[in-house]
Parts: C-alpha cells; sequence; structure tokens
C-alpha cells in the first residue's frame, strides 16, 4: 500500500482523472439523462399508455390469425403484381441511381480528381441529394407524375444518387496504389491507370454495394407503395384500411419471404465475387 501511496503522490493524474475532465465527464451524463427524461416526458410516455398500448396491439395481432390462403387466381394474381411491381420498382431506381452516380463518383475520390474545390464540392453534392428522403421525394413525384410505379422509381434513383456517388468514391479512394504506379512506370496513359488499376480493385466493393442497396430498395418500395408509389405497399394499405388483417399479415409474410430470398440470392453472388477476388499486394 505504501508503494500505492507513493506513486498516487507522485502522479496523481494517472490515478485520477484532473477536475475539468470529471466536470466535463458530468456535464454531459447530466445533458445526456436531461434530454432523455424530456424526451420521455414530451412524447407522453408512461407504463399505462405502453400497457394499454400492448392490449390493442394484442387484438390488431389476434385479427391477423389465421392467415388468409387465396383460393382463387384473380385475387393472388393482383398480390403477385403488386410483388412485382415493388422488385422492379426497387431494381430500376437502383440501376439509375447507380448509373448516374457512378461517373460522379470520379469527381469526389481524392485519387483521381486531385481538385480540392471540385472535389469537396462534389462531396457536399452527395450530402446535399442524400439530405432528402426517400419517402419526402416519392410524395414529391407523385405530385408531378401521378400515382403508381414511376415516382417510386425516380424517388429510389434520386436518393440514391448521394448515396451511391459518396460510397463509389470511397471504395475508389481505398485502392492500393502500386498497381498504378506499375502502369504508369510502364508508360501506361491515366486513363489506362483508371481502367487497369484502379477500377478492378475497386469493381467487387461497388458491386457489393450495388447488392446491398438494392436489398434495402426492395423494403424502401413497401413503404413508397403506401404513400401512392404502387407496388404492394399499396395493395398492404389497401386491406389494412379495410380491416382485412387476415390477408394483410398473408401480404406481410409474403414480403418477408420475398426480401429472404433476395437476401439470399446476392449474398450467393458476393460470395462469389468478392470471395474469389484476391487485392493485390
Amino acid at each position: 500500500m505504501s508503494d500505492i501511496d507513493a506513486a498516487r503522490a507522485r502522479v496523481p493524474g494517472a490515478f485520477r482523472k484532473p477536475l475539468p475532465v470529471r466536470l466535463r465527464r458530468i456535464a454531459l451524463w447530466t445533458l445526456f439523462a436531461s434530454l432523455t427524461l424530456y424526451c420521455l416526458w414530451a412524447f407522453n410516455f408512461s407504463p399505462e399508455r405502453i400497457w394499454e398500448g400492448l392490449g390493442r396491439l394484442g387484438r390488431v395481432l389476434s385479427f391477423m390469425f389465421p392467415p388468409h390462403i387465396w383460393t382463387e387466381w384473380d385475387a393472388f394474381s393482383e398480390i403477385l403484381e403488386g410483388l412485382g411491381e415493388t422488385l422492379s420498382m426497387a431494381f430500376l431506381g437502383t440501376l439509375l441511381g447507380a448509373l448516374v452516380a457512378f461517373p460522379l463518383s470520379f469527381l469526389g475520390a481524392k485519387n483521381i480528381n486531385r481538385l480540392n474545390f471540385l472535389r469537396l464540392g462534389s462531396r457536399r453534392g452527395y450530402d446535399i441529394i442524400r439530405a432528402f428522403e426517400t419517402l419526402i421525394l416519392a410524395l414529391i413525384f407523385i405530385r408531378a407524375f401521378g400515382l403508381g410505379p414511376l415516382a417510386g422509381i425516380l424517388a429510389i434513383a434520386v436518393s440514391e444518387i448521394g448515396t451511391f456517388a459518396k460510397l463509389f468514391s470511397e471504395a475508389l479512394e481505398n485502392t492500393s496504389k502500386k498497381p498504378v504506379d506499375g502502369i504508369r512506370a510502364a508508360g501506361g496513359s491515366r486513363l489506362q491507370e483508371l481502367r487497369y488499376g484502379i477500377l478492378p480493385q475497386a469493381g467487387p466493393v461497388i458491386l457489393s454495394i450495388l447488392l446491398y442497396n438494392f436489398e434495402s430498395n426492395v423494403r424502401s418500395g413497401t413503404i413508397l407503395g403506401i404513400v401512392g408509389a404502387g407496388g404492394i405497399g399499396f395493395l398492404l394499405s389497401d386491406r389494412i384500411s379495410a380491416y382485412k388483417w387476415d390477408e394483410a399479415w398473408s401480404i406481410i409474410f409474403l414480403i418477408i419471404a420475398m426480401v429472404y430470398l433476395i437476401d439470399w440470392i446476392s449474398a450467393s453472388i458476393r460470395s462469389r465475387i468478392i470471395g474469389s477476388w484476391t487485392p493485390p499486394k
């Protein structure tokens, strides 16, 4: 104990944080606790309200069982058409967003665009586009182009432009310089450095980003359909509004199955491509 006391006397900072640090930490925790309590009060969070809500939720869930089974092809074909619309909407929106974002991503990559003002301006442009939520864009495009999948496709595409451009530019930046140096030493042009030195490294990462965002956009397409952008979300909203909870549950189950299937397929594609890709040393 004497050795510890002697060490504490020599270097007190090693055993106890300085007073300003302790005060700052107390202030931060106090602010966090105050903000949490205020939010709970402002949103009328109470055990009684939660208990009543759980009771109503239980009644709603009881209406969903047993799930509805379609016995007529006309009724079931409408559901399949809605699933197909949602899938097509996600695919086209992802594809259009990627086609526009891919060339824009070169402007934001530090190892390609050496002009700071242009690169930083491009990145801020990505941020501005990503600031618009897909649901807000869908409401705007529904006003402009009317109800239907077109509004959902455009909403997904515009939203993905900012996301893809940012992620693609980061994938281009995080590549090894050694292949580029080798092409340059062999007398290759700047375009050849990009084509044979950078893109083969960034390609698998870009493909992985595309597949993951496609999965995400399938789920987003369901939400967009609820606000009028077509697809299975519109049919789900219609069944809920009509209190056909058994049909709503069956539609939800089909959506889950579709998302799971897409996730499995895209994971298989990613493992095949990225698993067989060896980064340059």
